[in-house]
């Protein structure tokens, strides 16, 4: 009976999400708002840094902090 259960929840899911897809309207991106002043782009080593780089570097960050007081912790 579970994997009934699992079957049929799994279809309303997929079923769900497609006619969310399905209805949702585009997002007209082409077509520029009043005022609008976009700046210019990134390059591809500004894009990897800001998108990839900044956030591993900020994870070590937080992860070593963490680790530094856990040690301090536990020797007292």
């Amino acid at each position: 009976m579970d994997k009934k259960n699992a079957l049929r929840a799994g279809a309303v899911t997929a079923g769900t999400t497609l006619m969310m897809l399905l209805m949702t309207s585009p997002a007209l991106a082409l077509s520029r708002d009043d005022g609008d002043d976009p700046g210019p782009g990134l390059s591809i080593a500004e894009t990897l840094g800001l998108y990839v780089a900044a956030p591993i570097v900020l994870f070590l960050v937080i992860a070593g902090l963490v680790m530094v007081g856990d040690k301090s912790r536990k020797q007292q």
